[in-house]
């Protein structure tokens, strides 16, 4: 066993970690606006000068898993208007395509201890291009692209800074610190070097007075004083010059209040350096401090920065600093050496491992108090105007204060469930624990609703994501299994319980007319609809959604299968499989027939599922517009072995008394009466003849399939747009394959289209499904009008193979998701550094959207790990 995977069995090696946000501003919960504009509210302009209520921000975080204490790294190139202490990047209303960030930043290693950690942040020598950024969006439609910084020309000769920023543990409170920087250019560039303390400020709110204090009494230490801290001393090996201020807003700046004497603000070492004002503390103490390193970096030369977080006071604190890095790295590089021993391709390695570092780096304290949020602290109220919009009013009870993979730190700084699930993934191969206690979080009584409801995510806990909670948790449990050669039953049977109250949450909340077809909206793709599926339409008339039916499907046939699991080891879990199972069934019931009269949700002539739009007169209108609403039944699949079977009589018995006394049920599934392959039982709502006609769509280069994987929308309305009009407005949607063209849902995320990693990673794991039980006796065209048969196994690798391509070079030694940009693709200093996008163009795989989303797109890790049998 690796000493990383010995050190997963103590908490106490957590306790650290990259737990600091990459933007706190404009965020909700720092959103104390009367009219919600969360935006606007906290933004970049004042992120400098105003102290935060819920969480902090920096560059390369760390801070104790409570947020007391926070260390970061910020820089200053001589000419920039202010000190690098965040990424930058544009609120959603100042991005021609939503939020977006811009810098280059990468996450190269992490270990799931947090023992060793590294990634790289590229500085430009010359002014940062802050307005040019700016006015450059603010001038595209959103049928241009994003102007990023790569396009500015900052980059074009190489006069910028590779910061290598890297922390490895020598304890559990003792942290070193290296800051490898390299000049690329060919000028010498002065670079000013901030490493950074501070205290999130708790004391101001009118809840507690308690403050702790930093101060110095040299030029080469911080003094830390706090009673919960284990830390207590900064150290640095180049002697700089000691600053201090307070962890406070600037209210003279920020509100135009009256300026006091000796008051030093948040922005006050910011000032100091950039404009030589007299804002920090000369009595050498607060409550945020930094230690001002000036260097001059050579032309194509590098300076090494060493840092000691420790918790005790020492006369040679950089003793062994080396050493224990050169530890920790080996120490890393051996604990994946085990993971990857089965990948023996170095470039699919480097890949994977990118994807596990974004992945721990995502990690980030999460604080959301909501009843405090509604009405304010006793210092600071909050305006809210309860007669018009406020945010999450109904869910007063959340209280979040935990640690919690986010799916990017600065786009997604707060966590949403389907995207976790996802997450918790790959996490199972890196760290079982950590992803089942991530699961069991959202089911707490101070996450989930009393009504079974899952929060959604912060800017509306109450919007409703897809169901795949059960899936993620069974996974996570078989991933852990196979890893730790016995079950967490514990873990199982815990989550399951909650998951019922979710499941029944479901069953009363979004089946509109008790009749097992299920709505739900949003159902967190954006805008796939010809309009939004949130909308409120006439008295009467409503939308069946074929995704939203078929996610509940699924989730009955992942409660059934846990069930199952369970009562192998405790009897009574059998009825619950029985309960589901018979659930399962009357959905795929309702999907064939939504009632006298009414038209399914499957389109016979199209061979496609589709949403159907129930009118007030009782009819009802197929909305025919192929998007992967009509692909997610396929999700709705699980394959039971026939011993499974024989453990569990009253079930089979209960399977056998349905098939002699519900023909009508039967008949609308595949063939689960009937053994296949390898003496296997199916349960699907999509029959064989079904699952060829949706294969024909899907697997048609003209349609679904793309170089790169599925796409979220069929390529056909990219000359021919489907047209739809609804109370009076004419909706036309096109395909668009990058960027979206609308502001639905802010425009920031665009399902019409692209490839996204999550739809396509449940893909793959469904058609391995159906080819467990079918084998070799079920092949399909692939692609679509080639003459090649292939079975559903050996469609799933070559998707999976499309997939994993994103991100690997191809024989020209291109990465996909770099795009047109010869620079990323070909320059030795960018050529194999990844970045893990939210998703990718659907014709030929460029990233588009949040360029760190090493959440669900971290399900590349998985892909790229040879295949066990689950």
């Amino acid at each position: 066993m690796s000493v990383e995977k010995e050190r997963l069995d103590s908490h106490d090696w957590q306790n650290w970690g990259p737990y600091v946000s990459n933007r706190q501003w404009g965020n909700v919960r720092e959103d104390y606006s009367p009219n919600g504009n969360a935006w606007t509210f906290t933004n970049h302009d004042i992120a400098e000068s105003y102290t935060y209520r819920w969480g902090e921000e920096g560059i390369a975080g760390i801070s104790d898993h409570k947020q007391l204490l926070c260390f970061a790294l910020s820089f200053w190139n001589g000419k920039d208007k202010m000190v690098k202490e965040r990424f930058f990047g544009l609120s959603n209303p100042q991005g021609n395509h939503g939020e977006d960030v811009k810098e280059l930043f990468y996450y190269l290693d992490n270990t799931p201890t947090h023992s060793y950690m590294k990634m790289l942040y590229k500085y430009p020598i010359n002014e940062f291009p802050y307005d040019d950024i700016l006015n450059e969006n603010a001038s595209r439609s959103k049928k241009e692209r994003e102007y990023e910084i790569i396009d500015t020309g900052i980059f074009d000769n190489d006069e910028y800074f590779d910061i290598f920023i890297e922390y490895c543990k020598a304890g559990k409170n003792d942290i070193l610190v290296r800051v490898t920087v390299h000049n690329r250019s060919a000028l010498d560039a002065p670079l000013t070097v901030l490493p950074t303390l501070w205290f999130r400020n708790n004391w101001k709110w009118g809840y507690n007075e308690y403050k702790g204090q930093l101060n110095s009494y040299s030029n080469n230490h911080i003094n830390i004083y706090h009673d919960s801290i284990g830390i207590k001393k900064l150290y640095t090996k180049s002697s700089g010059e000691t600053l201090f201020c307070e962890n406070e807003t600037n209210r003279p700046k920020v509100y135009g209040c009256p300026e006091k004497e000796n008051t030093y603000y948040k922005d006050g070492i910011n000032n100091y350096i950039t404009k030589k004002e007299a804002t920090v503390n000369p009595e050498k103490r607060g409550s945020k401090a930094a230690i001002s390193i000036n260097k001059i970096i050579k032309a194509g030369a590098s300076e090494v920065f060493e840092f000691n977080l420790s918790s005790e006071e020492t006369d040679s604190p950089f003793e062994n600093f080396d050493q224990i890095f050169a530890e920790r790295i080996s120490e890393a590089d051996d604990f994946y050496k085990n993971i990857q021993e089965e990948i023996l391709n170095e470039d699919e390695r480097n890949v994977q491992r990118q994807a596990f570092a974004g992945l721990l780096w995502n990690k980030q304290f999460y604080h959301y108090n909501v009843g405090k949020w509604l009405k304010g602290d006793p210092n600071f109220e909050a305006p809210r105007n309860f007669n018009d919009y406020v945010r999450n009013v109904e869910w007063d009870h959340l209280h979040n204060k935990d640690i919690i993979s986010m799916p990017d730190k600065w786009e997604y700084p707060w966590y949403a469930t389907w995207d976790l699930a996802f997450h918790c993934v790959p996490y199972a191969i890196i760290d079982a624990n950590f992803a089942k206690n991530q699961l069991l979080l959202l089911t707490k009584e101070w996450y989930m609703h009393p009504n079974g409801q899952m929060p959604a995510y912060e800017w509306n806990l109450s919007d409703v994501n897809p169901p795949v909670h059960a899936w993620s948790c069974f996974r996570v449990f078989k991933i852990d299994e196979k890893h730790n050669g016995k079950p967490d039953l514990l873990f199982l049977e815990k989550v399951f319980q909650k998951l019922l109250l979710n499941f029944t949450w479901w069953v009363n909340r979004k089946d509109k007319n008790g009749k097992n077809i299920f709505g739900g909206g949003f159902l967190g793709l954006d805008n796939i609809g010809a309009f939004d599926r949130n909308m409120e339409l006439r008295d009467g008339e409503h939308l069946e959604q074929a995704d939203g039916t078929s996610w509940m499907a699924m989730y009955a046939l992942n409660m059934m299968r846990m069930a199952m699991e369970l009562a192998q080891y405790y009897q009574v879990y059998e009825d619950m499989a029985i309960k589901f199972f018979e659930h399962y069934l009357y959905i795929a019931e309702a999907m064939e027939n939504l009632g006298e009269g009414t038209k399914g949700l499957w389109n016979e002539e199209d061979g496609f599922f589709y949403d159907v739009l129930q009118l007030q007169n009782g009819d009802s209108v197929s909305l025919r517009l192929r998007s992967i609403v009509g692909l997610i039944p396929l999700f709705a699949v699980e394959i039971i072995d026939h011993h499974l079977l024989e453990k569990m009589p009253n079930f089979q018995g209960r399977m056998e008394w349905i098939l002699k006394n519900k023909p009508e049920l039967a008949k609308l599934v595949s063939h689960w009466d009937e053994e296949g392959h390898g003496r296997k039982h199916l349960m699907s709502i999509v029959r064989r003849t079904r699952l060829t006609k949706v294969l024909s769509r899907m697997l048609d280069q003209k349609e679904f399939l793309s170089d790169y994987g599925i796409r979220a929308m069929s390529k056909v309305y990219e000359e021919n747009p489907f047209i739809f009009s609804v109370h009076g407005t004419e909706n036309v949607v096109y395909y668009t394959p990058a960027e979206s063209d609308s502001r639905m849902f802010g425009g920031n995320s665009n399902w019409r289209g692209p490839i996204w990693f999550p739809i396509n990673f449940l893909i793959v794991e469904s058609l391995q499904r159906f080819h467990f039980y079918y084998g070799n006796s079920l092949k399909v065209e692939f692609p679509t009008g080639s003459g090649e048969k292939k079975n559903l196994d050996e469609v799933a690798q070559d998707i999976s193979h499309r997939l994993c391509s994103i991100f690997l070079k191809d024989e020209n030694g291109r990465r996909a998701f770099n795009g047109d940009y010869d620079k990323f693709n070909f320059d030795e200093n960018f050529k194999d550094y990844i970045t893990f996008f939210e998703y990718f163009h659907g014709d030929n795989g460029r990233g588009v959207g949040a360029s760190h989303q090493t959440g669900w797109t971290a399900t590349v890790a998985k892909l790229l790990k040879p295949r066990l049998n689950f």
